[in-house]
């Protein structure tokens, strides 16, 4: 029974095997003709793929900022999928938490945050920071 079904699957393929050279021209995949072709139809692609995604990036921006009502000011990561976020509206703004199935409102700021420590003696470096953890020295202000 066994040798029966090989000699089927042989007959098969041998008959298929004619069937398709005659019909189909033979391709050298290693030519350089051929690689050429496929090299520029992969890079036609590629580009393709990185035109569309900059293409819906900018569609995006120009889409959420036409009425400028809501901005985020801010955002930090705090998990793999979390993220808190501070959200302008109008003069208001609002600190949510946000979670691929939820966002919650965490606190309303009374005063808004502006003030940003651009001046380099109002910034303390990290090492400063980090040896004063570790001989833990009250942190002073300049």
């Amino acid at each position: 029974m066994k040798s029966l079904i090989l000699l089927a699957l042989l007959i098969s393929t041998s008959i298929m095997a004619e069937t398709s050279t005659s019909e189909l021209p033979v391709v050298d995949p290693i030519s350089t003709g051929y690689l050429m072709k496929l090299t520029g139809g992969l890079l036609v692609i590629l580009v393709l793929i990185f035109a569309l995604a900059w293409l819906m990036k900018k569609l995006q921006l120009t889409q959420n900022s036409q009425n400028g009502l809501i901005k985020i000011v801010s955002a930090i990561s705090v998990g793999n999928r979390d993220r808190i976020a501070l959200i302008q509206v109008g003069d208001e703004q609002v600190l949510v938490g946000l979670t691929p199935g939820n966002m919650q409102k965490l606190h309303t700021l009374k005063k808004p945050v502006t003030h940003v420590a651009t001046d380099p003696s109002e910034v303390q470096s990290f090492s400063k920071k980090f040896n004063q953890i570790l001989n833990k020295e009250p942190q002073r202000d300049r």
